[in-house]
């Protein structure tokens, strides 16, 4: 008698022995036990994982003469059971459709259905590789499918359920398979082992598991090759399994892996030549990259003993190791490097060379930088305040150092200080401490040595403090963002002009307004600071409105009384002009406030001011931008200090 291969001699012949599929097995048999079979099905899934062999199954529980009429589990010892199992039954047809696709051998199904079956109870058609028949011959077996006789069992077998038509599924009742799950191969292949009283370490059924990737029937294929391979009486190891996959050994993936760390680029092409003249194939050394890399990634993330890693217990160190090397965020590039190597290396005429190219990508990766490092260290560098030194006025002052150095605003106070001295920590050092990933420690030193942010905001331009002795801090235009900010970066940006300092002889004024810290009372340097904010924003008709009205501080309201009625009031006071309001009174008064205008009050008329009544009444003043420029205090200093001239003055309001 002739061997028989381990895939056939060990087939499921009940719907018990069958493993993986418990979700269709139980269905079926319920749907014996209750009379409600179907009269077509399409069993669809992975290869190797038992659609035919339910399909036969099912087709012996309802021809079984164990009883009157169909069983939930066939006897296998009655006449039709015998029959089927041997697959030689007359009224059981099982029809290859890669073969038998075209239209005329389903016309003859078609006829031959028509008849009643010769002994058994149904007439059973099962169709293997059912995606290979032609919308033709679909189209021909359509009608019949939809009204079969009553005698008649439709059972299609198929890995590509998507092309079977969607008229043909919509009749037949469609049970999806899965993959084996990998301890569930292992389980079986140590039971058959048993059973033919062969050795086997665990570490090789686990590579026989792994090698036939959900497939019952892979994985019994390698197993009688491995088998073959040992000697009479001898055992299947892991190595003797490892040269049947063609794999390369274990220990070289690590290798690989350890020198990408470190960058050694000699080493990894090395190893890329001995696998070569090994003989091993490039294209399955970069799946076996990818599998490893998959199984590391995992290990990293969820450890070692994580249920999603389907390998053996000396497989688990391995990536264990490997993963302390690497970051989560490395392991994942080095993944998508290598799924993208591996895709190329199915179409590409040197694979050799693509698949060294590959592993060199892995090793350069090593010495990127995420991009959140870089933009923190950008962010940090523009953030930092340059420090102009001068030692005497005149025109041989020195101009500013090469790299900003910091220094306090000395509007700020004590609390600027304070804040400056406190480093900020960038997301990038954030997640990097919160993963604990190899460049922990190197995030770490970032943000100690990261410069802190300044008041102002982070803005592009660094903010220049001209002396020890200026009167006031000189800044950029201040936004939204800043005057809404706190009270030291709304005093900061009271000065609303742009002093390019390219030689201390030589300052250019773009734009200069009065300094509110010059004016009186509390009471005016607040309404000067709200003005200055809306006139900032465009609002010269709500300025012109509140600068005739009578301001007063009431607790945590600032209460403006003005002539106009309630309805122009409406109209003027708008959600914006409201948040620049409220947050510059905030910014100056130190404390939230709430912005309060009553209308219809007898206002008086006021005297003009000096400050930013005159700044925000612009024309109406009749003094020009030049003229603002040359009265302001700050620009008078910086004249007398450092003999600077005025040579453009830009007035952004009367551009507007």
């Amino acid at each position: 008698m002739s061997y028989t291969v381990l895939a056939r001699k060990y087939r499921p012949q009940k719907f018990s022995d069958v493993i993986g599929q418990e979700h269709v097995t139980r269905t079926l048999q319920n749907a014996l036990e209750q009379g409600r079979t179907a009269h077509g099905y399409i069993f669809s899934g992975h290869r190797g994982i038992g659609k035919t062999t339910v399909a036969r199954i099912l087709a012996a529980a309802l021809n079984c003469r164990s009883s009157d009429k169909p069983s939930a589990e066939p006897c296998g010892i009655c006449e039709s059971c015998t029959e089927i199992r041997a697959g030689n039954a007359v009224d059981v047809i099982e029809i290859d459709a890669a073969t038998n696709r075209g239209i005329d051998e389903i016309r003859e199904l078609r006829e031959a259905a028509r008849y009643k079956p010769a002994r058994d109870r149904f007439k059973i058609y099962i169709l293997d590789e059912a995606h290979q028949i032609t919308d033709a011959a679909f189209n021909a077996l359509l009608k019949t499918l939809e009204e079969p006789p009553d005698h008649i069992v439709f059972m299609l077998a198929t890995t590509q359920p998507e092309d079977i038509p969607q008229t043909i599924r919509s009749r037949c009742q469609h049970f999806s398979f899965r993959a084996v799950k990998f301890d569930d191969i292992v389980g079986q292949l140590r039971d058959l082992v048993g059973r033919e009283k062969i050795e086997a370490d665990d570490d090789a059924l686990a590579l026989l598991a792994e090698a036939g990737d959900g497939s019952m029937r892979d994985a019994l294929s390698i197993l009688d090759q491995a088998i073959a391979s040992a000697s009479a009486g001898g055992r299947i190891t892991a190595d003797s399994v490892r040269n049947l996959v063609g794999a390369a050994p274990a220990h070289v993936l690590e290798e690989v892996m350890q020198a990408i760390s470190r960058g050694a680029s000699e080493d990894v092409l090395r190893q890329v030549d001995h696998l070569i003249s090994e003989g091993h194939s490039p294209t399955h050394f970069a799946r076996q990259m990818v599998r490893f890399l998959r199984n590391a990634t995992v290990a990293k993330i969820a450890g070692k003993d994580s249920f999603l890693l389907q390998i053996s217990s000396e497989e688990r160190e391995r990536v264990e190791r490997v993963a302390a090397l690497f970051g989560e965020e490395d392991l994942t590039r080095h993944l998508q490097i290598m799924l993208r190597t591996h895709g190329e290396l199915g179409y590409k005429q040197e694979q050799r060379f693509h698949l060294e190219l590959g592993l060199l990508k892995m090793a350069h990766a090593q010495r990127l930088l995420p991009i959140e490092q870089l933009l923190t260290d950008v962010a940090g560098a523009s953030n930092a305040v340059p420090k102009l030194s001068q030692t005497s006025g005149g025109a041989g002052a020195p101009r500013t150092s090469a790299r900003p150095s910091i220094v306090p605003s000395p509007l700020s106070g004590a609390s600027d200080t304070r804040r400056a001295e406190t480093n900020h920590v960038s997301p990038f050092a954030a997640d990097s401490a919160r993963k604990g990933g190899p460049r922990q420690e190197a995030a770490a030193d970032q943000v100690a040595g990261s410069a802190p942010r300044s008041t102002t905001g982070g803005s592009a331009q660094p903010r220049v403090v001209m002396g020890s002795a200026a009167p006031a801090n000189v800044s950029e235009p201040a936004t939204e963002s800043r005057i809404s900010a706190s009270p030291e970066v709304q005093r900061s940006a009271e000065v609303n002009s742009q002093l390019v300092p390219q030689a201390p002889a030589d300052l250019q004024v773009s734009k200069v307004q009065p300094s509110i810290a010059a004016t009186g009372a509390p009471i005016d340097r607040l309404q000067a600071a709200v003005l200055q904010a809306l006139a900032d924003g465009n609002q010269r008709i709500l300025v012109s409105m509140l600068e005739a009205g009578e301001w007063a501080v009431e607790g945590n309201e600032v209460v403006i009384k003005v002539s106009e009625s309630q309805t122009v009031v409406d109209m003027s006071v708008g959600p914006e002009a409201r948040r620049l309001a409220i947050a510059s009174a905030s910014g100056i008064l130190g404390r939230a406030v709430k912005l309060k205008i009553v209308a219809g009050a007898n206002v008086a008329a006021p005297e003009k001011r000096n400050g930013a009544s005159a700044k925000s009444s612009g024309a109406n003043s009749g003094v020009g931008g030049r003229g603002r420029a040359e009265q302001d205090a700050v620009v008078r200093r910086l004249q007398e200090k450092f003999g600077a001239e005025i040579r453009t003055v830009i007035d952004y309001k009367e551009k507007r």
